[in-house]
C-alpha cells in the first residue's frame, strides 16, 4: 500500500486529487496539510512514502517543504503537482530531491502513474513541463539561474511582498542575512528594488500577479516618506 501525503493550501484541490489517488486499491491518503510547516508537522504521524507536493503556497512554499522533508527523510518520495510547468520551478525542484513534476492539467491515470513511479524510485515528469525544462535553458528563465537556492527563496518571498523579518522567520534566517540576500539577488537579477524585482518575478510566472500583495506596496521600495505619499496618491487619484 503506497501511503500519501497532500501538500496544498487549496481544500478543492487536495479533495480532488485524494478522490484520484484512492480510487486506486493500492494507493491511500494519510494526511492533508495546507502549509509546508503543516506538511514538516504531520511527517512523523503519518509516516508517508510519497508527498504530493503543491509550489505556492502560504509561509514556507513548496520548494523549502521539499528540501526539509527530504533532510528529515530521505527515504521520502516527493511529486510535485502544481500550475507553474514553466520556468525555474522544475529544475529546481528536481535538483532538490523531488522524483515527480506534474502540470495540475494532468490527466488521474497521469497523476496516479507519477505517484506510483515515485514509490518505486523512479522519475516522472509530464511531457509537457519535459518539453519546457528541455527549451528552457538560454530562455528568460534563466534569469534566476545564478540564484542560490536560498537566494531563490529569499526572492520569492520578497517579491510576495514578505518583509525582511517575515522571510528570516520562515526560512530559520537573521534579519541580517536576509537583507544581505536581498543585496546580491537585486545586483544579480539587475532590479533596483522591491518593486522591479515583483514585476520580473509576475513577467517569468515566478509568482501570480495577485500573489505579489507587498511587492507592489511601497514600504520596501527604500523611498523617501514624501515620495511614498506621491506616488501612493498617483496610484489611487
Amino acid at each position: 500500500m503506497i501511503r500519501v501525503l497532500l501538500v496544498d493550501d487549496h481544500a478543492l484541490v487536495r479533495t480532488g486529487i485524494r478522490r484520484v489517488l484512492e480510487d486506486e486499491p493500492d494507493i491511500v491518503v494519510v494526511g492533508e496539510a495546507s502549509t509546508g510547516e503543516e506538511a514538516l508537522a504531520l511527517l512523523d504521524e503519518t509516516r508517508p512514502q510519497v508527498v504530493v507536493m503543491d509550489v505556492s503556497m502560504p509561509g514556507m512554499g513548496g520548494l523549502e517543504a521539499t528540501h526539509r522533508l527530504l533532510r528529515r527523510d530521505p527515504d521520502l518520495r516527493v511529486v510535485v503537482v502544481t500550475v507553474h510547468g514553466a520556468g525555474p520551478f522544475p529544475r529546481r525542484f528536481m535538483e532538490s530531491g523531488a522524483l515527480g513534476y506534474l502540470h495540475k492539467g494532468c490527466s488521474a491515470e497521469e497523476c496516479r502513474r507519477g505517484v506510483r513511479l515515485a514509490a518505486h524510485g523512479q522519475v516522472y515528469i509530464s511531457q509537457e513541463v519535459a518539453q519546457n525544462l528541455a527549451f528552457a535553458r538560454g530562455g528568460p528563465a534563466d534569469a534566476f539561474t545564478d540564484l542560490s537556492e536560498q537566494e531563490f527563496e529569499v526572492m520569492l518571498r520578497t517579491a510576495r511582498g514578505y518583509s525582511t523579518g517575515e522571510t528570516a522567520r520562515a526560512l530559520f534566517l537573521s534579519p541580517k542575512t536576509v537583507a544581505t540576500y536581498r543585496s546580491r539577488i537585486f545586483r544579480k537579477l539587475g532590479v533596483r528594488g522591491v518593486v522591479d524585482l515583483a514585476h520580473l518575478a509576475v513577467s517569468h510566472a515566478m509568482i501570480d500577479p495577485d500573489q505579489a500583495r507587498g511587492g507592489l506596496q511601497l514600504r520596501d521600495t527604500g523611498l523617501s516618506r514624501p515620495q511614498r505619499r506621491r506616488a501612493t496618491r498617483r496610484r489611487t487619484g
